[in-house]
């Protein structure tokens, strides 16, 4: 049974599930998969990265494109109508089709009566081997942003982004008790053994430090599984969905290999409570910080 609106309590519900390359089955597992959170208690429930395909990015295509859909559109409608049913906030993440020649890496934000909040739009486009994201996403232009749903205050964030300590920071800024990081991330199969644990720990680690410096709860939602959609390698996705504490310290965490719906209770008086004794937005010496706007300071 759910806990009323006014209890400090909220359950968080991560999806973590492999993809085929049929969008239209994604969308209908991952609908599913909400569906179990929501019965089973969960309040918040958030999507990993463009759930609806395989991870495109791969390689460059022109024909990947059509896997994008406006917003809104019929997945946020199908999670609409799954919010109204259960009286849940939704996090979807999504391919976005704002114009022609116009692509967005965005999450829908949807609150527990079925309205469709707002968006946000990946604003760190990665450009590596096997993630050629800045062939098909325009860097967003909403900025950071936190929304008041029915359950708490969040903000979210996608995947990149979550190296960056000042998107953390500007969305912390505004009220935001958690972050929310939909992710695809993974290892090059051949390069696992050398580096993987590394990579990993440095992923996990990152997050963690994110709540610790922002007083504020963080959930990574990733996708499982070994994606070849044009041959090679392809990529290992490890999985292993978490939630932190406002200390930094691990909640929850999901497995490597296996679908899994984590569901994680997280106490949103603790907020308060971290950034009282530990007041880093107090001390933060924003009269010192003009060079952040700088590429580099030679």
């Amino acid at each position: 049974m759910k806990r009323p609106a006014s209890s400090s309590t909220v359950q968080i519900g991560l999806l973590q599930s492999a993809c085929s390359a049929a969008p239209v089955a994604n969308l209908k597992k991952t609908l599913a998969l909400a569906e179990r959170a929501a019965r089973q208690g969960a309040q918040i429930i958030c999507t990993q990265e463009l759930f609806r395909s395989q991870y495109f990015c791969q390689n460059e295509d022109h024909k990947n494109f059509d896997l994008a859909e406006p917003i809104p559109g019929p997945s946020t409608a199908a999670f609409q109508k799954l919010a109204r049913k259960h009286r849940v906030v939704v996090i979807a993440s999504l391919f976005e089709k704002r114009a022609a020649g116009v692509y967005h890496n965005t999450a829908a934000i949807i609150d527990a009566d079925g309205l469709l909040l707002g968006s946000y739009r990946k604003m760190h486009i990665p450009d590596d081997p096997l993630f050629y994201e800045k062939f098909y996403f325009t860097p967003g232009d909403l900025g950071f942003r936190a929304w008041q749903t029915r359950y708490a205050k969040i903000g979210v964030l996608i995947c990149w982004d979550q190296w960056y300590p000042e998107a953390a920071r500007l969305t912390a800024m505004q009220g935001a008790q958690i972050l929310f990081y939909p992710t695809a991330i993974g290892w090059h199969p051949s390069e696992k053994k050398e580096y993987g644990a590394n990579q990993h720990a440095a992923w996990e680690t990152i997050q963690r430090s994110h709540a610790v410096a922002n007083g504020c709860f963080v959930a990574a939602a990733n996708r499982i599984g070994l994606e070849r959609p044009v041959g090679g390698d392809g990529l290992e996705f490890w999985g292993q969905s978490f939630v932190t504490g406002t200390s930094g310290q691990i909640l929850a965490k999901a497995s490597a290999n296996q679908e899994e719906i984590l569901i994680v209770p997280v106490d949103l008086r603790k907020v308060e409570v971290t950034r009282t004794h530990w007041p880093f937005l107090r001390d933060r010496r924003i009269d010192a910080y003009d060079g952040l706007t700088k590429r580099f300071l030679d």
